[in-house]
């Protein structure tokens, strides 16, 4: 079974996130519970990793990490990517949330949703990066690839 059933985030080493940026990662975790497609290559003549998996999310010496490993703990695969091709997307991301959760109180529908098609387009090239540094490590869809995106939101501190 190709999928992630279980993920932990390792927020130890970044502030406490916002409550409004805290409700979107609970949600993204809901989501890609729910549904999800993940698997890992096989790799070195080795046979594709047997799902389902848990996947920990952390920031270590400046890095994202990837630990991913099967329901019981065993080691399947950890990945190291370098935090800066996801920097501006994840800066512009948050200035958008920002303004959404702003607007969300004060305007109308209209310039509401606006701001809201903007921000999925941040998502989406947020997850489309997210895909393409993975390439060759892990085989996501998009939607996996954009609840994932927004989980490594709450990772990148902003500041």
């Amino acid at each position: 079974m190709n999928r992630i059933t279980r993920i932990q985030i390792d927020d130890s080493a970044i502030p406490p996130a916002l409550p409004e940026m805290e409700q979107e990662r609970k949600v993204a975790i809901f989501d890609l519970i729910e549904d999800n497609s993940f698997a890992v290559p096989g790799r070195d003549g080795h046979p594709r990793p047997e799902g389902p998996f848990a996947l920990e999310l952390a920031v270590r010496e400046g890095r994202l990490v990837f630990d991913v490993t099967t329901e019981k703990g065993g080691k399947v695969a950890e990945f190291h990517l370098s935090l800066g091709p996801f920097r501006q997307t994840v800066k512009d991301y948050f200035q958008i949330c920002q303004s959404y959760f702003e607007a969300v109180k004060r305007l109308p529908p209209a310039q509401i949703e606006a701001i809201d098609m903007a921000r999925r387009g941040i998502h989406n090239e947020g997850a489309r990066i997210l895909q393409e540094r993975l390439e060759g490590k892990a085989e996501l869809d998009i939607d996996t690839a954009r609840r994932l995106f927004t989980l490594i939101c709450a990772l990148i501190p902003q500041g």
